[in-house]
């Protein structure tokens, strides 16, 4: 007889339930929040286990790297498919979400999430860090001009390395003001320095890494965009067809059918924000006036002159999210010459 386990992690402590084919909870527990712990809960002799379930959240990635050492069939649900079936239960609590994941596991009624391989993962505590930086970096310089304007003082346009040097030239004859900015200023000093490490680290990593140098042959690609796509697909072959990559991200139209309503909205805006917010920037790039010249970019400015600009952007991306995936199958770079394909024929045979 196969055993379905039900894992509810929290930072502290996981909530498990073993339940067998019958759907009868055999043994329910509460344990810390660790590898270790939940094997030894879960290791009874001759007791063999069919599923594995647990939630996708922060300390996903963690534990199913250790349950799946030890040789457990542990599979990674996506959270908010989890939560549609979670909410019908009356008491939320713990106990409750282990027995909901644990008869899931039973019946079958998931729906699997890819863990990121350790490559990507790292790729992308480098990219949250360096946005992390990028953001504190922004909110100072804001905090620094919104407080001298209460004074008429007019930062200005300048440039971020002559940031600094623009303020103390306007609070040089303000002493009450320095004694405030100055501190401002070692903070933004310090964080600017750290910022600009992690970035040099992200440069090094795209023009070390043969997959992001492929997908940088593409327009609009730099470092921080072939990065963040690399990290967010990880696998490419996950993916049965190259279209599907842009509505994975959230870039594809709503729809809604029913009987005689066929209505498709904005798009979905599910999946991956980073990945959406990067290809989004990379197509403002691509359809600028003094971007080389693309099949990609002819394409996007027709979509513009018909329905806008702001839609033409998330087309582009979109497609571009499909090209991107379909080069790095084929492993070849982009043909800047070549007529854009039909997304329908970009699928895998």
């Amino acid at each position: 007889m196969d055993y379905f386990v039900g894992l509810d992690v929290g930072v502290r402590t996981t909530s498990i339930c073993v339940m067998n084919e019958a759907g009868a909870v055999v043994r329910e527990g509460k344990v810390e929040s660790s590898p270790e712990e939940i094997i030894g809960f879960l290791a009874e002799p001759g007791r063999r286990y069919g599923r594995v379930g647990i939630e996708a959240g922060p300390l996903c990635q963690w534990l199913y790297a250790g349950l799946a050492k030890a040789g457990l069939p542990i599979i990674c649900i996506e959270t908010r498919h989890a939560q549609a079936v979670l909410s019908a239960q009356v008491n939320k609590t713990d106990r409750n979400d282990a027995r909901g994941i644990a008869q899931l596991m039973r019946v079958g009624l998931y729906r699997p999430v890819l863990v990121k391989t350790l490559a990507s993962q790292q790729i992308r505590i480098l990219l949250s860090g360096r946005r992390f930086l990028q953001s504190k970096l922004i909110d100072i310089e804001n905090s620094i001009r919104g407080l001298l304007r209460n004074f008429g003082l007019k930062v200005g346009v300048v440039t971020r390395a002559q940031f600094e040097r623009r303020i103390l030239d306007l609070i040089e004859d303000h002493p009450a003001l320095l004694a405030v900015i100055e501190p401002l200023i070692v903070v933004r000093r310090a964080v600017r320095e750290q910022f600009v490490i992690l970035h040099k680290k992200m440069l090094s990593v795209a023009r070390t890494d043969t997959d992001c140098r492929l997908l940088m042959t593409a327009p609009g690609v730099g470092p921080f965009v072939a990065l963040t796509y690399r990290a967010a697909v990880d696998e490419p072959a996950r993916f049965a067809r190259s279209r599907a990559v842009g509505a994975h991200f959230g870039l594809a139209p709503r729809t809604y059918q029913s009987g005689e309503l066929d209505h498709r909205g904005s798009i979905s805006k599910h999946g991956d924000e980073t990945i959406r917010t990067a290809l989004f920037e990379a197509a403002g790039v691509i359809l600028r006036p003094n971007t080389r010249p693309s099949a990609l970019k002819a394409w996007g400015l027709r979509v513009a002159k018909r329905r806008g600009m702001g839609r033409a952007m998330v087309a582009v991306a979109r497609r571009l999210a499909v090209i991107l995936h379909r080069m790095w199958i084929d492993r070849t770079e982009f043909c800047w010459k070549a007529e854009l394909p039909d997304p329908r024929l970009l699928s895998r045979q």
